[in-house]
């Protein structure tokens, strides 16, 4: 049976990821093999590394790496970048786009210290050139709106970190 056929009947029954290596390289032939269910087609001669690129490529949209957890949990507190929503025991905090910014960025690696350059570079701009103080008065708002100044800790002359409850 020739390469079509077989793609036909593969297609038919499994999901298995196809590609078709051959020395037809016409349009009309790539069309067919692609319409038949191939994920990739490629056309002899070709280099080792083209193929291999191609191999990997059709098995990254075969398996797909699964949606890392968007919710952070700490304790009472979860933090959702999908929604971009804060909870404390059942309840919705408000916060504004740079605090939720912050607290995630802090929710990242709980317990490290993130430095102040770090959150200066990643929750506002690398190339910030206003005060620093804004960071400290982001810090003091959301300490506040989080209803317990504990959860996030200053660790002098370095930055914060979002405290581990355990």
């Amino acid at each position: 049976m020739d390469g079509s056929e077989v793609c036909r009947q593969l297609r038919a029954r499994s999901s298995t990821p196809i590609i078709v290596v051959t020395a037809r390289g016409d349009e009309a032939d790539r069309v067919l093999g692609l319409e038949l269910g191939a994920d990739d087609y490629i056309v002899k001669p070709f280099g080792t590394r083209e193929l291999i690129a191609r191999v990997r490529a059709v098995a990254r949209r075969s398996n797909p790496a699964p949606e890392p957890d968007t919710a952070q949990r700490v304790g009472d507190l979860e933090i959702d970048r999908r929604t971009r929503r804060v909870i404390i025991a059942g309840r919705e905090v408000a916060l504004t786009p740079k605090e939720f910014d912050l607290l995630a960025l802090l929710g990242d690696d709980l317990g490290a210290v993130v430095s102040r350059q770090q959150i200066m570079d990643e929750v506002w701009d690398p190339h910030w050139y206003g005060p620093t103080k804004t960071l400290d008065v982001h810090v003091a708002s959301l300490r506040k709106k989080l209803g317990d100044p504990t959860w996030i800790e200053t660790v002098h002359s370095v930055g914060y970190r979002l405290r581990d409850t355990d």
